[in-house]
């Protein structure tokens, strides 16, 4: 049996409806974000800066596309001998099998994975948040305060609490409540879905949780209220840095959007802290004389001939003579062809926009007070489209 201090359960395994047809071919940590990245790359990364070499990938929904993506893990450096990335799908074995039921069921049907490298921690994390964290400074914390399960925290505004994992500490960051989802948040300090658990500890809670037959299998709701009402030690470790829950298409936006900003955004370009990427060896950019790019991330194997502003474009985008994209993301592969207009909207991958049309926002004034367009992957929108603004999907009949 191998043996390891803290090894990683990375659960991935979400559909993510509340982004629509962004997610309706692809598990929500395989949908792009910050043009070369995809959102799982952060949790990914986040581990290898952390010195954690050991992560069990929980996959689920749509797995195809992320499964290919992670492949052996070596553009994380996940790829060792002893540990590195493993997928770990719902399995049917002799006494279970089932699809997993929740997140605390996800990892009780993975004991196994983690009986076998034996650790004395186990971190908990979640593959659809943007941010990154060295773990390693949150394990430090669980052993300084002896905790028997830790929980990483942020401050959220009042808005967003009901939609989190919302506790109330005291002033040695033990948590006194935790509530899931509260209508009436008592405080703003909220889960951010990374937990540190003593192995020990979580394999008592998963056997107790398990045999529940009214749990809903839910670290959230079931598992972190009982060890809580039993008495064990839970502290809160508070983290002072950018985070984001990209659950909707509103705040999907908003967090692409605040990479071009600079304000309180999150440092890609950190040599640091790299943000790691399994993007594929693609041509460099292509800029055409006619050009022009401000304010942009354009990602290597694109063609631009057209206007590009305040947008984020991912690999192998192509923009035709003529055409303006502004205030938007275009995923993986889409063309826009000559004299579109797209503004403040999503463009799905492997989509195309024929000639001549309107996507989104068409008038000045409050771009902010406007609704979102969003295009579905593969979509063709046909020549002279006019897509007005705030559809947030769009279905041909």
């Amino acid at each position: 049996m191998l043996k390891k201090e803290c090894i990683a359960m990375l659960l991935a395994g979400g559909q993510g409806s509340r982004l629509g047809c962004l997610t309706r071919n692809i598990a929500k940590p395989a949908v792009s974000f910050g043009g070369k990245y995809r959102i799982i790359d952060f949790s990914l990364s986040n581990c290898t800066n952390s010195n954690i070499d050991t992560v069990g990938v929980l996959t689920q929904y749509k797995p195809f596309l992320l499964n290919s993506y992670i492949g052996m893990g070596s553009a994380w450096d996940l790829d060792n001998t002893f540990g590195g990335v493993h997928i770990l799908p719902p399995y049917v074995g002799e006494t279970q099998g089932s699809w997993y039921k929740g997140t605390a069921n996800a990892i009780y049907q993975n004991m196994d994975f983690i009986h076998h490298y034996n650790p004395d921690y186990v971190l908990i994390i979640s593959g659809d948040h943007i941010y990154k964290m060295d773990y390693s400074a949150m394990l430090k914390f669980h052993k300084e305060k002896e905790s028997e399960v830790t929980i990483s925290t942020v401050e959220v505004a009042w808005e967003e609490a009901p939609r989190l994992g919302i506790m109330t500490v005291d002033e040695n960051s033990r948590i006194l409540k935790f509530t899931e989802k509260p209508s009436e948040p008592e405080s703003k300090l909220a889960s951010m879905g990374v937990y540190i658990f003593d192995w020990s500890v979580l394999k008592d809670a998963l056997l107790e949780d398990e045999g529940d037959l009214e749990s809903d299998n839910d670290f959230g709701k079931n598992v972190i209220p009982r060890l809580l009402r039993q008495g064990t030690k839970l502290f809160a470790f508070k983290f002072q840095g950018y985070w984001r829950d990209v659950g909707t298409i509103e705040s999907y936006y908003d967090a692409n959007m605040e990479l071009l900003n600079g304000a309180n955004s999150l440092d890609i370009f950190d040599p640091e802290f790299r943000i790691f990427s399994n993007e594929g060896i693609l041509s460099p950019q292509f800029v055409g004389s006619k050009a022009r790019i401000e304010n942009s991330l354009v990602s290597n194997g694109c063609t631009i001939l057209g206007e590009v502003s305040n947008s984020i474009l991912a690999p192998g985008v192509y923009v035709g003579e003529g055409a303006k994209v502004k205030d938007s993301i275009i995923l993986h592969h889409t063309k826009i062809h000559e004299n579109c207009f797209v503004q403040r909207a999503i463009v799905g991958e492997n989509a195309e926009i024929m000639s001549q049309s309107c996507i989104g926002v068409q008038a000045k004034g409050h771009l902010e007070q406007a609704g979102i367009t969003v295009v579905q992957d593969h979509q063709v929108i046909p020549q002279g489209s006019v897509i007005k603004e705030g559809r947030n999907v769009y279905r041909t009949r």
